[in-house]
């Protein structure tokens, strides 16, 4: 199973990390684009998932990813919890959201919608400067934000961010819970990828890679797991020095054997 590796590029995970804080507040996404995969794990442990149940089976130990985990994990606010996003039938095209989130004439952006399959997109080449240089603060943070939920956490089309997302992203200021599609998006695309035995995962890896970590992390045989609210367990993974050297074949051994 292949990962979507198109990111943030020309930002440092500090940049990162900065950009996100602004935005968690009204969009509740931590800084997920500072987390790096690690290839060899995620792969063993694609191949670890049951999709007739849904859950990882490691031996006799089944695990799955929840909202509530998901939601403590990317510290979204209290108030969103009761409003989960479904789309609606109806909903503004993909030029006028854009031009809602930039604020640019319509010649421009609708230049830059293409066509991919049967649904619109924007390549993130072509926002990615706004981000540096709009004269308006915010609306290089909401551009920033447009792009993780585009390019990490529903990368439909790499380096190009769907329509379905400016959707989800259009709600968000007014409070609604992105998790429960982030958790839907998971277990879809690992089933996807489980059936026919490949494909590329196109749910959000950064977040499925830390909530595995989140129930593995431990400091003197202690278990690991501090959400106060000053305690961000991204950043903690952010800055956590890991071995980057592990085979796949050596992962799927020490999967078998939890």
């Amino acid at each position: 199973m292949q990962l979507s590796e198109y990111g943030l590029r020309r930002h440092s995970k500090r940049k990162a990390i900065v950009l996100s804080r602004g935005m968690c507040q009204n969009c509740g996404i931590s800084p997920v684009s500072a987390v790096k995969v690690d290839k060899h794990l995620f792969q063993a442990l694609a191949q670890f998932w049951n999709h007739a149940y849904n859950c990882f089976t490691f031996g006799k130990v089944d695990l799955v990813p929840t909202v509530e985990e998901y939601t403590t994990l990317l510290r979204c606010p209290k108030i969103q919890v009761d409003k989960a996003y479904s789309r609606a039938a109806s909903v503004p095209t993909l030029l006028k959201k854009l031009m809602n989130i930039r604020e640019m004439s319509e010649q421009w952006v609708s230049a830059r919608i293409q066509q991919k399959g049967d649904s619109k997109c924007v390549s993130w080449k072509s926002l990615q400067n706004l981000v540096l240089v709009h004269p308006d603060v915010k609306k290089r943070i909401d551009v920033f934000a447009l792009g993780i939920y585009g390019l990490i956490v529903f990368p439909k089309d790499l380096g190009h961010i769907d329509e379905a997302v400016s959707d989800l992203f259009d709600w968000l200021s007014k409070g609604v819970m992105p998790v429960p599609a982030m958790v839907a998006e998971t277990f879809r695309s690992l089933n996807a990828c489980r059936r026919v035995g490949e494909g590329r995962f196109i749910g959000c890896a950064q977040l499925l890679f830390a909530w595995f970590h989140s129930h593995f992390w431990k400091i003197e045989k202690v278990s690991y797991r501090v959400f106060s609210d000053s305690y961000s367990p991204l950043e903690e993974l952010v800055a956590t020095v890991m071995r980057d050297d592990v085979s796949e074949e050596k992962w799927i051994a020490i999967l078998q054997n939890l």
